[in-house]
């Protein structure tokens, strides 16, 4: 659990860093078994979104965790990281609005990481 949050910290800062959109982290773990954590952001173009994805994927295996998992890098425009605890997906304005996953995990907690 420690370690869940610890890599959501680094992830938040990565995704800030690169100017990410509308960062928002939801604590899934009393709705699921997937992950303890989902991150959603998104860039303005496909050019954003994989320098998103790139700052946040060298800043988690800087800190010593391994990602799992990438889906949709090519493309652009959903691309999905999964670091087993945590589950970081990045997408451009568009198809974030078209999925709509806050409203998919609505019954999970939003962490406002400002506090």
């Amino acid at each position: 659990m420690e370690q869940a949050l610890d890599m959501v910290k680094i992830a938040y800062q990565a995704l800030d860093d690169k100017l990410a959109e509308d960062i928002k982290v939801i604590d899934i773990r009393g709705i699921s078994v997937v992950a303890d954590y989902f991150m959603i952001a998104n860039g303005t173009n496909k050019n954003q979104v994989q320098a998103i994805v790139d700052n946040v994927q060298e800043e988690l295996e800087k800190a010593g965790y391994q990602m799992k998992q990438m889906e949709g890098y090519r493309g652009g425009s959903w691309v999905l990281l999964d670091f087993n605890d945590i589950i970081i997906h990045v997408f451009d304005k568009e198809n974030r609005l078209f999925y709509d996953l806050e409203r998919i995990w609505k019954d999970g907690v939003e962490i406002n990481m400002n506090e």
